[in-house]
């Protein structure tokens, strides 16, 4: 895919990598169980010493395993593991990788159900440390010897912090810890986390990739950086692997088999489909996204808008050096939020739903909804106000998009 544009190469790289009957795209297996003429090649499947091969889908098929070529080709790693979901890849790569005792720092601006996996990880004995990444020095004063990870969004959801990512990289090089990082906001077309030497990229196919709120999916993807063998968590079972293979291989086999949050075939052919789209989408919604924040900003009923993409943004300048777009997800306050509820209720196209990445644009408070279950006391650390309002930007037309929020906040007008 290198030698070729990005969208060329997603949607000839199923035919170019090989399709059973000539197929444009791959097919969708919907078997559970596959047979071998020979009883060496079931073992050698079960052992890993026959590659290329499958035995439950619980662990794959040929149909999750496209898709994973494609994640990995995506984001230049090594190789990827797909999931049914966001949630199920980034907690299955912290349950595998990190062991009680152990330390993970992360930005403390991060995804509410992200933020909840913290307090799991915290009831079994790993410790977790929150703290302001768009300052790297907070990233390097929060190491201890014991940290093995370190993690971050590279666009926040909601607040659209974005941590200095190039730097946090260099710390996470010199130490020798994992650097994991969640590029769903941006997604491969505006970003490859390897660029800064993440070790782990962790993408909720759901959203950007997709795109079209019809699937649920996540993966997880090695870059390839990180040394497994130097990784003091790696089980002895999956040492016998090559040690670029150590980290998914463990995550594979303790995350994917044990844990069972498998990706049906049916799924990963959706996403697959979404995804041959998935330049065009989000260069359109990152136009409607910025043109709906400049608008905002401009509005006497807004307070505050944040937003990669302009220039009042406090990491206006890391999000223009490393992003090719500044995605399509923004927030904002109302200058009066008593007029949120009936604001939001007058808007005619937002669809007032909960998740991102949608064709369709979307709409939420932040506070009563994704957040709520987060408590205040933690609102407040991450920025998030009472009258926040989160937009998913879609793909409508520009003009349409602005006229019906113009509308909308006549409403919170004094």
């Amino acid at each position: 895919m290198d030698k070729q544009g990005f969208t060329t190469g997603i949607v000839h790289g199923d035919r170019i990598t090989g399709t059973e009957h000539g197929g444009v795209r791959q097919s969708i297996h919907t078997s559970v169980q596959y047979g071998f003429e020979r009883v060496e090649d079931l073992i050698g499947v079960f052992q890993g010493t026959k590659k290329g091969g499958f035995n439950y889908a619980r662990q794959g098929t040929p149909t999750t395993a496209a898709l994973e070529r494609k994640i990995t080709s995506l984001e230049q790693g090594v190789g990827s593991i797909c999931f049914s979901t966001g949630m199920a890849a980034i907690t299955a790569t912290f349950l595998t990788l990190l062991r009680a005792g152990d330390h993970l720092v992360s930005s403390k601006f991060v995804f509410g159900n992200t933020n909840s996996i913290f307090g799991t990880l915290r009831g079994l004995g790993i410790e977790v440390t929150t703290v302001d990444a768009c300052d790297a020095d907070n990233v390097k004063n929060a190491i201890k010897p014991t940290t093995r990870m370190v993690f971050v969004e590279t666009v926040a959801n909601p607040g659209t912090q974005v941590p200095d990512l190039q730097r946090i990289g260099e710390i996470c090089a010199e130490r020798g810890i994992v650097y994991f990082v969640d590029n769903t906001i941006t997604s491969p077309a505006l970003f490859r986390p390897k660029a800064v030497g993440a070790s782990l990229v962790i993408n909720s196919l759901t959203k950007t990739i997709a795109g079209h709120g019809a699937a649920l999916g996540g993966a997880v993807t090695d870059t390839g950086l990180f040394d497994w063998s130097a990784y003091p968590n790696i089980a002895d079972e999956y040492r016998r692997a090559p040690s670029k293979e150590q980290g998914l291989t463990q995550i594979r086999k303790k995350g994917l088999r044990d844990m069972g949050g498998a990706l049906s075939s049916e799924q990963a052919h959706s996403i697959a489909m979404g995804a041959e789209t998935l330049a065009l989408r989000v260069q359109k919604s990152s136009d409607n996204a910025l043109a709906l924040a400049r608008f905002l900003e401009k509005h006497e009923a807004v307070g505050r808008v944040f937003y990669p993409g302009l220039e009042s943004h406090p990491q206006y300048a890391i999000a223009q050096r490393l992003f090719k777009g500044a995605s399509w997800l923004l927030a904002f306050e109302l200058r009066n939020a008593d007029r949120m509820i009936d604001v939001v209720n007058a808007l005619q196209l937002p669809i007032k739903a909960t998740g991102l990445g949608d064709t369709r644009t979307l709409i939420i408070p932040v506070a009563p909804t994704i957040f709520f279950e987060a408590g205040a006391e933690t609102r407040k650390a991450m920025g998030i106000s009472d009258g926040m309002l989160r937009l998913s930007a879609g793909i409508e037309d520009t003009e349409d998009l602005i006229a019906d929020f113009d509308q909308a906040l006549k409403l919170a007008v004094a």
